[in-house]
């Protein structure tokens, strides 16, 4: 057998523009220097590599960096369906960050190009076929995010966000390097699909439950899992409004992926089920219940959040039951898992983008009554929040949400998982009171608007003061968000059949 890997560009091109796309910012930045030019050049670069993914997806599965039949690169429909996501959470980012870049004191080139390696790191991610490969995406789609969250300069909180969110992050990272470590060890493979079927012929190994542990808990850390979710309202409440959209996204989404992928094609069904059960009940009931007590917006997303990765979960629960593990079954519950997240981050997307909209220039989340009659005052940015506060409580006109639900019941009870099923649904309620509780918040009558006290170092913001006009940028990201939202909601099959392949 040839140790001569081969490489395939083509398969290769997503990848490539979007590190180009991170280049060619800094270069803009330093031979321009004008903000405006750099973040054209970045939103052209991410709009290269979206078109540039599902091409190359379009073409059917390339694969490269082989050795014999195992491969570090498989870019397939997934992969492409993951790039693509990635590009638009990006794309909508950079249009949720205008009112931040424009005459702030955040540094448009840094910012635009710490954006463009993180979705390099998710592009990688989608179609990593080895453990380095993707632990290295991984690690790649979030370094940069330590920075984004601390760039509110003078925000005490922006500040402990960003060392809460490092020192959690290492230590997630130090636990799934150790636990790849011992697999490594105990079966002599890292690609994928060849640990898959080592770790199938050796399953008396000592070294492997501690192993799969430590990477199922680690890649646990990446999506807010619980009780591995301290970290999230804390950094998502301290770090910039869009910069916690693209943690609830992409960040969100990109530990998905990873876990998806180690646990459908390299870790057993009969070690990883249990687990993922059991961390899909803790997460979707913990975080439902203490988001029921929030009174700030950002935090009450980001508990929503922690529950709404219990749902992504709960098919790969499924494993744990012996119907669970049949061939078709395991491949409803990945699709699901995948379609899920897909609809998940999309609305996320929206909600965030409305509250943008909602808030004034560079302020936070600020509280739920600061949100108080909001809808009146602007109405089609409040009609956006309630239709993704609807969505993601899963009820119509939020068809997208609504679907993303269904398809998780649909794959737990295919597994013959029906408890699990059961506390979907009751989750599912309790989500209703805090989700209608703040879209009914928009829509009640708008108080006085007194000065709300700020957090230490931070300009006094009035409460549900809103700029006079809303920035154009912030007007067409919301509107792309909101309509993407619904389009797909019309055409969930479209998702699921990606989802699938």
């Amino acid at each position: 057998m040839s140790v001569v890997q081969s490489v395939d560009n083509v398969a290769l091109l997503p990848a490539y523009l979007a590190a180009g796309t991170a280049v060619l910012v800094l270069l803009a930045d330093l031979l321009v220097g004008r903000a405006g030019a750099t973040v054209a050049v970045a939103c052209a670069g991410v709009v290269a590599t979206g078109v540039g993914a599902v091409a190359v997806g379009a073409a059917g599965t390339r694969r490269t960096f082989c050795v014999g039949a195992d491969c570090s690169w498989v870019f397939d429909g997934r992969a492409a369906l993951v790039a693509g996501v990635f590009a638009l959470l990006t794309l909508g980012v950079l249009g949720l960050s205008g009112p931040l870049l424009r005459g702030g004191p955040t540094p448009v080139g840094e910012y635009c190009f710490l954006l463009a390696c993180s979705m390099t790191g998710g592009v990688v991610l989608g179609a990593a076929g080895d453990l380095i490969t993707l632990i290295v995406a991984l690690e790649t789609l979030t370094l940069p995010l330590y920075v984004l969250v601390g760039l509110r300069r003078g925000s005490l909180a922006s500040a402990e966000a960003a060392v809460t969110f490092f020192v959690v992050s290492v230590v997630a990272t130090t636990v799934t390097l150790l636990g790849a470590a011992l697999l490594y060890a105990a079966t002599g493979g890292l690609h994928l699909d060849r640990l898959g079927g080592l770790l199938a012929d050796a399953p008396d190994v000592p070294l492997v439950p501690a192993a799969v542990a430590l990477v199922v808990l680690g890649l646990a850390f990446k999506v807010a899992a619980v009780p591995f979710h301290a970290w999230a309202p804390a950094t998502y409440d301290g770090a910039p409004l869009p910069v916690a959209a693209y943690l609830s996204t992409a960040s969100k989404l990109g530990g998905v992926v990873a876990l998806l992928a180690v646990v459908q094609r390299a870790l057993p069904a009969e070690a990883t089920g249990p687990v993922l059960a059991l961390l899909a009940v803790l997460t979707m009931t913990v975080g439902n219940l203490v988001a029921l007590r929030q009174r700030r917006t950002v935090r009450l997303l980001a508990w929503s959040s922690v529950a709404q990765a219990g749902y992504i979960l709960a098919p790969l629960g499924v494993l744990a039951t012996t119907a669970g593990r049949a061939d078709d079954v395991r491949a409803g519950a990945y699709a699901a898992a995948v379609a899920y997240a897909v609809f998940f981050v999309v609305v996320e997307l929206a909600a965030f983008a409305a509250l943008v909209a909602l808030r004034p220039a560079g302020a936070d989340g600020g509280a739920v009554a600061d949100l108080r009659g909001m809808a009146r005052r602007r109405p089609w940015a409040g009609a956006a929040l309630a239709l993704a506060l609807v969505g993601l409580a899963g009820l119509p006109p939020g068809l997208a949400g609504l679907f993303a639900k269904v398809t998780v019941v649909r794959a737990v009870l295919d597994g013959g998982a029906g408890w699990l099923a059961l506390v979907v649904a009751l989750n599912a309620v309790i989500g209703l009171a805090y989700y209608l509780r703040l879209a009914a918040t928009l829509y009640a009558d708008p108080p006085p608007l007194p000065t709300a006290p700020a957090p230490a170092g931070e300009p006094a913001v009035p409460a549900g003061a809103v700029p006079a006009r809303m920035a154009w940028p912030v007007s067409v990201a919301l509107a792309g968000a909101t309509t993407l939202a619904v389009v797909i909601g019309f055409a969930p099959q479209l998702v699921l059949d990606l989802a699938a392949r």
